[in-house]
């Protein structure tokens, strides 16, 4: 009775022979927050220069009529849309950013509360943004017209834009890799650098991409204050 009662106690979990028990001494490690180590990694370092870069970046093209702390909105923004787009470069995982459904839900609900605060809150400035200045008051009627029609279909282009650069990248990758089973052994290596020049030209694509995104967030935000 007694030895069955203290066998729980056993070292007995293992993969390929290999004892795991003793991992759960470490997993303590994992709770320590990385600002209590000694030094901050390399990866660290670099994030944060980024996101540093960024937050300067987007508090500039806010303005001085920007909300304090409304930068790191952008940057989140920014984070997830490169993160996912870097995943689908790899095989067997899901490009979530090539489907309109995430795009659309990014962008659609940023641009209906800039609207929303903007005509609320400052609408003579959003009446004053219709018409350009300069514009003939022939042409007024026209450009209110075009302006208006260029507003609404902001949160379109942006999912768009996304949203048709990871589905082109991927499929001509997709169409030059199922290429490979008919070709000789010379024209599958011109094959392997083309795919891998076309990689690194996605992996610049999605950093871009999502650049892109964050930026023209905060612009159309800077516009309604």
């Amino acid at each position: 009775m007694m030895t069955n009662l203290f066998s729980v106690f056993d070292p007995s979990s293992s993969i390929f022979n290999l004892s795991i028990n003793w991992m759960s001494t470490f997993l303590g490690l994992l709770l320590i927050p990385s600002i209590y180590w000694l030094l901050p990694s390399r990866y660290n370092i670099f994030w944060n220069k980024i996101l540093f870069t960024l937050h300067n970046e987007f508090k500039t093209l806010l303005g001085v009529t920007g909300h304090n702390g409304s930068t790191f909105i952008f940057i989140s923004l920014f984070s997830m849309i490169l993160f996912n787009n870097f995943m689908g470069l790899f095989p067997y995982i899901f490009t979530s950013t090539s489907h309109l459904v995430l795009t659309l839900t990014l962008a659609l609900p940023l641009w209906l509360c800039f609207m929303m605060y903007g005509w609320i809150n400052h609408t003579q400035h959003m009446f004053a943004h219709l018409v350009p200045q300069g514009t003939p008051a022939v042409l007024m009627p026209f450009m209110v017209c075009i302006e208006t029609i260029s507003n609404i279909i902001r949160p379109g282009t942006l999912a768009v834009r996304l949203t048709a650069n990871m589905i082109a990248g991927h499929l001509l990758l997709t169409l030059l890799g199922n290429t490979g089973p008919s070709l000789s052994s010379i024209l599958i290596t011109f094959l392997l650098i083309t795919q891998i020049a076309l990689l690194v030209l996605e992996s610049a694509v999605a950093m871009i991409q999502s650049y892109v995104f964050a930026v023209l967030s905060t612009l159309y935000s800077s516009e309604v204050n």
